[in-house]
């Protein structure tokens, strides 16, 4: 469907369960020269010995931080137009859980003013580092570590808001050959043929690279922030570290350009390197993603920024109560058959049970916080979910700003929104991840209706 068509079919399709939104907000400024940014980095490498995150292991066999390969961090840039701002953070961690987001978007207004309603809390989504979401027998949530990387963020917001100067914003975006790949089919097709035909009956990869480059006085510096799709899982040893980002800002830095910040994409079905090994040769990728970075500076371009837009809201996505029902009856129909495949092992599936035999029936929905920013004609679309490649190129496209980045893992985790191959196929993002959320499986028109819900917010902000 064309871009007004998809958004109408919206409000006829039930989107209308959408919540009222946050107070939006589009201000101008006094020129188009007018935008500043400043940027905060503060250290938050973890202790030795807490669960790292990303991968199962049954009780008693955690996989815990035996050593650091790469030191992690919170990385904050503050945006100021006119008299208002915005606050985007990324977190080196496998993921945040809403009240982690909402608590710290809530400090970081009583310290700062930026209002609670335009901050992001993005996760990279290493699997080398803990989790700040439950996640079953996939990682602990480290209470004490979470609660200082909370302070941690606070201090990077605060010091990227003492650094604001004047900004000119540039846009650039280039292919990544090697970079990433589609885990889900050994078939797929990629961005250069996503047009009006493109449907969700193929499987798709989102190959470019993507860089905000703002430019500032020799005296304050450079920053760079990049956006790309794949899943920062090279590694499954017991060393912390940001993954592949991590190799990638050490390859910028070598090459003179900005130390980048990173941003995660619609990943859901994509993986790092070109499909060989399984999770990709971690220098090689690095090296992929680093050379798209150094074309997209390249090919950037001017924006004029005289307005910055800012928008947050709910969508409510669709939960399957019956496909849970079914579920529990085969688990108690011959528990001794649930020992692998969407049931991971015998004691991961009797947790499972227990929980899932508890779940109010009244619950039917997700509720998923949606928030957007525009800067000129480039906006950002930030959501919860590990959005399957389909849908995150289908707002690009559609998308009524000429370039549009869509950000996961954005201050919640809500697991997979996949394709409806992916529940035919029985996939373990449809079956097994909601088991591993404490959730029931989306409908699978889930997916669907986050992307019209993102759709018309951006389509609200222009």
């Amino acid at each position: 469907m064309r871009r007004r068509e998809f958004i109408r079919g919206a409000i006829g399709t039930g989107l209308a369960a959408v919540s009222a939104p946050a107070a939006g907000m589009c201000y101008g400024a006094e020129s188009p020269s007018s935008l500043e940014a400043g940027q905060g980095v503060i250290d938050t490498t973890p202790p030795l010995g807490i669960e790292l995150a990303g991968f199962h292991r049954p009780p008693g066999k955690e996989r815990v931080i035996r050593g650091i390969r790469q030191a992690t961090a919170a990385r904050a840039l503050v945006l100021r137009c006119g008299d208002r701002q915005a606050a985007i953070v990324s977190l080196d961690i496998c993921a945040v859980s809403a009240g982690m987001a909402a608590r710290v978007a809530r400090r970081v207004a009583q310290r700062t003013g930026i209002a609670a309603s335009g901050v992001r809390i993005v996760a990279t989504h290493t699997h080398s580092m803990p989790t700040f979401r439950y996640l079953r027998q996939w990682g602990a949530v480290p209470r004490q570590y979470m609660a200082e990387v909370e302070e941690k963020v606070l201090g990077a917001v605060a010091r990227a808001q003492a650094d604001l100067a004047p900004s000119r914003l540039l846009f650039g975006r280039a292919g990544v050959v090697g970079g990433n790949y589609n885990r889900t089919s050994s078939t797929w097709k990629t961005d250069e043929s996503f047009d009006e035909r493109a449907t969700e009956e193929d499987r798709w990869l989102d190959t470019k690279v993507s860089v905000l480059l703002f430019e500032r006085s020799a005296a304050k510096g450079d920053l760079l922030w990049y956006h790309f799709c794949a899943h920062p899982v090279c590694y499954t040893d017991d060393q912390a570290g940001p993954d592949w980002p991590g190799l990638v800002s050490e390859l910028c830095r070598q090459s003179g350009a900005p130390v980048p910040c990173f941003l995660q994409g619609h990943c859901g079905d994509v993986n790092p390197g070109p499909g060989q090994p399984r999770l990709g040769v971690p220098h090689e990728v690095a090296a992929a993603i680093h050379g798209g970075i150094r074309r997209a500076l390249d090919a950037a371009r001017p924006v004029a920024v005289d307005t910055l837009c800012s928008d947050a809201t709910r969508v409510a996505l669709p939960l399957d109560l019956d496909r849970l029902a079914r579920q529990l009856a085969e688990y108690r129909k011959d528990p001794s058959r649930c020992t692998g495949g969407p049931w991971v092992d015998e004691g991961f599936a009797a947790d499972w049970a227990r929980s899932a035999a508890r779940w109010d029936r009244a619950r039917n929905r997700v509720e998923a916080r949606i928030s957007a920013l525009r800067l000129g004609d480039v906006a950002m679309a930030f959501h919860p979910a590990e959005l399957y490649s389909y849908y995150g190129l289908a707002i690009q496209r559609d998308s009524p700003c000429p370039d549009t980045l869509v950000v996961g893992y954005t201050d919640d985790g809500i697991g997979y929104l996949t394709d409806r191959q992916a529940f035919r196929a029985g996939e373990y993002a449809a079956l097994t991840v909601p088991k591993i959320l404490d959730l029931p499986p989306y409908r699978p028109e889930a997916a669907s209706q986050l992307t019209r819900a993102v759709l018309a917010m951006l389509e609200k902000l222009t």
